[in-house]
């Protein structure tokens, strides 16, 4: 057992979980490793131990911030099983679709329920829009009419309070007509009253023009078109001490692709763009155009912690280039207040938004986006994929959104196995087909024990439970206790043949 922060937690608990996340081995780290940390290997202990120690409720505020594929799909497969109650805040869009059956959304400082997934959400979400609107502009007709009546009621009623005030053309008095227009007067007035009251009502408690969704403006200034080849890799190699990331890896990269990079956290992904920037040293050839006008985004927003305000991230050398880098903050959200804020203060979505700013404002080849998404709302997610869509240079995107990888990309490389590879397809086409062959190759191992599929889950879960019970048995360190961690790793790594 160790203490954790809710109290004891078995060592053997705590280990399972964190090899299923792709974390073996973690009470052998050394300091080093734990002070190297990615984001997501962060996020994936703290699963482990949020896990280990079984809780009755779970809050997660944005748990798939820096986990990899195989990261949000353990979590979403986790809480689908979870018996407690579970309160989340995301923006991670496919996270929502496969995990969430209620969403309630906080707007205009209301509270809206939707009884179900992401989906449901935005669908639902534009009907009540549309109907809501139907509504009001029905109302606003009514309203329209209503004022037409009480000017044309307050015209009939004058011209009967005058009438009843004229003498007679001869004269005398035609009491009667006199009578007659005070009496009409009189009722004509009454009903001006009613239909005023009936105006005064409906702006009170009549139906609310719906908000529109916010609108932010995206749009990525396009570069000269240079020549066809961006960027080649040969026999790249990479590694730190005894952790190899990549090595024997061959790419390349032309104008106008559009291309993800897919792999586990810690597999190299942001060490490969360091390199392509000129910030690491690589082994191998890596050859980048000298004419590329290359855009960066880091997922870290650390470097905006400083007293400078908004406005001084931009080159403004006169009043008309102030005037457009102010309207195009504008457009992305930021009020006059926020941009006299200091930039320590803003948050990180707000930050986040500033850095992919400062690259509308310049011409670019080729992007690099390494997790743009981190802390935008679901908002300002979707108005950044359309502009990338219309975005006509080349991408090179590192993201944990499913949603964006799949709509933006048309092409990856893959990080695997300690290669890095390039295929002419998307995300969706190629977990289809790793899918495919994990089927197969379950399908073929079943054969060969002669057991049905069932059979082979239940006595390696069976044999997956024994092993985590001796973890508690046998001393760290001795050799009764590494045979038994290097046993688990292949009990787990058997596990993922059956997994879908």
């Amino acid at each position: 057992m160790y203490e954790g922060e809710n109290g004891q937690i078995a060592l053997g608990d705590f280990l399972h979980v964190s090899s299923e996340l792709g974390t073996d081995k973690v009470v052998h780290w050394k300091p080093e490793r734990f002070e190297a940390l990615s984001g997501g290997e962060k996020t994936k202990l703290t699963l482990a131990h949020i896990w280990s120690s079984k809780p009755q409720l779970l809050i997660l505020d944005e748990p798939t911030n820096h986990l990899d594929y195989h990261g949000v799909q353990w979590l979403i497969d986790q809480l689908r099983d979870y018996p407690g109650t579970i309160l989340t805040i995301s923006h991670d869009r496919y996270f929502l679709d496969q995990a969430v059956s209620r969403i309630l959304e906080i707007e205009n400082g209301e509270i809206q329920e939707y009884n179900g997934n992401y989906t449901f959400y935005r669908n639902e979400k534009k009907k009540r829009y549309e109907s809501q609107l139907h509504a009001y502009e029905a109302q606003e007709k009514y309203r329209e009419k209503l004022e037409i009546e009480i000017r044309q009621t307050k015209n009939w009623s004058a011209k009967a309070h005058r009438d009843s005030t004229k003498k007679s053309s001869q004269g005398g008095s035609k009491m009667g007509a006199k009578e007659y227009n005070r009496v009409k007067a009189k009722k004509m007035d009454k009903q001006v009253k009613s239909t005023v009251k009936r105006l005064e009502k409906l702006k009170e408690e009549g139906i609310k023009r719906p908000d529109m969704e916010p609108r932010l403006s995206f749009e990525f200034q396009q570069g000269e078109k240079h020549r066809n080849r961006v960027m080649e890799a040969s026999q790249l190699q990479k590694s730190f001490g005894n952790l190899v990331l990549f090595e024997e890896s061959d790419f390349s990269v032309q104008r106008g692709d559009r291309i993800g990079l897919f792999g586990p956290n810690g597999c190299g992904k942001t060490t490969l763009v360091k390199a392509l920037l000129g910030k690491e040293t690589i082994n191998g050839t890596l050859f980048v155009s000298p004419s590329l006008n290359i855009a960066y985004v880091s997922q870290d927003v650390s470097d905006l912690e400083s007293d400078a305000r908004a406005l001084d991230l931009f080159d403004m050398p006169n009043r008309k280039e102030e005037g457009i880098t102010r309207a195009m903050l504008a457009n992305l959200g930021f009020s006059e207040l926020l941009l006299s804020k200091p930039l320590k203060t803003l948050s990180m979505g707000e930050r986040t938004k500033l850095k992919i700013a400062k690259l509308l404002v310049s011409e670019n080849d080729l992007l690099i986006l390494d997790e743009p998404t981190n802390h935008l709302d679901i908002y300002a997610r979707e108005q950044l994929e359309e502009a990338l869509m219309d975005y006509q240079g080349t991408i090179l995107l590192i993201t944990h959104d499913r949603y964006m990888m799949e709509k933006i990309c048309n092409k990856l490389l893959i990080f695997e196995n300690q290669r890095i590879k390039r295929v002419e397809y998307g995300l969706a086409d190629y977990l289809k087909m790793k899918s495919g062959q994990k089927d197969s190759d379950a399908k073929t191992q079943t054969e060969e024990s002669g057991l049905s599929l069932e059979e082979e889950q239940m006595l390696l879960e069976n044999r997956i439970s024994v092993v985590i019970s001796k973890f508690n048995q046998i001393e760290p360190g001795t050799p009764e206790y590494q045979a038994l961690e290097e046993e688990f790793s292949k009990l787990i790594s058997q596990r993922t043949k059956f997994e879908k």
